[in-house]
């Protein structure tokens, strides 16, 4: 009786024998037409689900136009106006055309007959071109947080070419998963900020004499992310987690903004305006800051600082971005609506103590950052040096009240640096 039992045969899914269900016979076993059935429903779920367009959380009457979005920076960014501009009409056009895209969906999804555009419309990825402090980053961080979309920052320079020691480029995707907690469709929506870019230039005027794995070798790499492509990404990392299971992402609607400082390279525009400008004494300098060449700064400039000219390719909005002068580092520390005195007023708030501080002290918080050259940076760790006795001292200690004097301040700042 045993060893009849062990000869029946039985699903392998859910154990029923021949006697009861239907079996389906093959090389490695049988299954039964009940759980057939029910994996093929199961699959149709799944496809049926994978079709449905990705909302993005808003419609096209609540994307706001170039002008709004300009004007939604100015109360966060000083300054730039050009940047603002080229940014505002960039992210603008990107997430018009995936509005568009998903209506399109929409309408054949119910049935409604709709003549089909044959105008494909790629992406525009964006390139910030200035000295470092004067607002890059916060631009891009501030337009993703504007629009409630995934944003990941990430350094070019920690990255290699594939197979040697460093970061992965593919580990940009992995950061931008982890911000929008491994939500795939999020993700490809996003917006991802590269910075340093002009870190990786190529090292030498001829192209793969030697491997230039940190240089010319993440910028092919990044080729194709820039385009969009399908990239099977390693959710934790890449070489700490070699059996993790890869995570595939579309790049082709995250929106790329780049940044880097391009030290020098005002001297190769230049030499392209057919500007004399010889040897590297003081008067140069000034001249060549005087007459902020970075406005002319054209796709061929960055080939002859080092980019290759297919990732230029991918580049096509170039936006610079001025040295900061003294007012707008002035309005930087209380103008905007998260300014940094309105942070620190807040921090002193929430103890129970009333800041207040003197005109002079603000002007003197610029004319040190000025002096050090670290741009709008340089007023946070200024006023870091300012504040940090106060906020040492006085909670919960009763104090209600604390006035900041340019005595004060310069005694401090003269204590830290």
């Amino acid at each position: 009786m045993k060893e009849n039992e062990s000869k029946r045969a039985v699903c392998a899914i859910c154990g029923q024998g021949d006697d009861h269900v239907t079996l389906i016979r093959g090389s490695l076993g049988c299954v039964c037409t009940d759980c057939v059935a029910q994996i093929n429903t199961f699959l149709l779920s799944r496809e049926e689900a994978d079709a449905k367009p990705f909302h993005l959380g808003l419609t096209t009457e609540e994307l706001m136009p170039p002008i709004a979005l300009k004007e939604a920076l100015d109360r966060y960014v000083i300054g730039q106006e050009r940047a603002k501009r080229y940014l505002s009409v960039a992210v603008y056009n990107h997430y018009k055309r995936l509005l568009s895209r998903e209506a399109e969906a929409t309408k054949q999804k119910g049935g409604k007959t709709t003549v089909e555009s044959t105008v494909e419309i790629e992406k525009s990825n964006v390139l910030f071109v200035g000295p470092t402090g004067v607002g890059k980053t916060l631009l891009a961080s501030t337009i993703a947080r504007m629009l409630k979309v995934p944003f990941a920052l990430v350094d070019a320079t920690v990255f290699t070419q594939a197979g040697y020691v460093g970061e992965d480029v593919e580990s940009i995707l992995t950061r931008l998963l982890q911000v929008a907690d491994y939500d795939v469709t999020a993700a490809e929506h996003g917006i991802i900020f590269i910075d340093e870019i002009d870190k990786i230039g190529r090292k030498g005027d001829n192209p793969s004499i030697t491997r230039d794995v940190s240089g010319e070798g993440v910028q092919q790499a990044l080729l194709k992310i820039l385009e969009g492509t399908n990239v099977n990404v390693p959710p934790q990392g890449g070489r700490k987690h070699p059996e993790q299971k890869m995570i595939s992402v579309n790049t082709r609607d995250i929106l790329f903004i780049c940044g880097g400082a391009f030290e020098g390279i005002e001297r190769i525009i230049a030499n392209r305006m057919n500007r004399n400008f010889i040897g590297y004494g003081n008067e140069e300098k000034k001249q060549l800051q005087s007459d902020n060449l970075l406005q002319y700064i054209a796709p061929q400039d960055l080939r002859a600082f080092g980019l290759i000219p297919e990732l230029v390719g991918r580049l096509p909005i170039i936006a610079n971005l001025e040295a900061l002068d003294r007012a707008a580092l002035r309005d930087i520390l209380t103008k905007p609506e998260n300014a940094i005195i309105r942070q620190y007023e807040e921090l002193f708030r929430i103890d129970g103590i009333h800041m207040t501080i003197d005109d002079a002290v603000l002007d003197y918080i610029v004319d040190k950052a000025i002096e050090f050259k670290l741009g709008a940076r340089g007023l946070r760790s200024l006023c870091e040096a300012i504040f940090m006795d106060g906020m040492y001292r006085l909670p919960q200690s009763g104090t209600t009240e604390l006035h900041i004097t340019l005595d004060y301040a310069r005694e401090q700042i003269e204590k830290n640096f």
